[in-house]
């Protein structure tokens, strides 16, 4: 029962997937310049930018950098 409960107020559903939003778009000042780097270099090659970042996915860079640098023209 314990568990039940715990596992009610830590919901697995929208406030996670809102917290971990979040948190991909936290990226040390380190990691956005290297993004910035490959991306001049490769272009939105993300698989091949997130290989440099240990513990980043390629979903989370492109979500990072259309975030940040995606243009509205």
């Amino acid at each position: 029962m314990a568990d039940l409960d715990h596992s009610s107020e830590d919901t697995p559903g929208d406030c996670r997937e809102d917290n971990s939003q979040y948190s991909e778009l936290e990226f040390s000042e380190d990691e956005e310049t290297l993004i910035i780097r490959m991306f001049n270099l490769v272009g939105e090659r993300w698989s091949l930018i997130a290989g440099r970042i240990p513990g980043r996915s390629a979903e989370e860079i492109e979500k990072y950098w259309n975030s940040r640098y995606s243009t509205s023209e």
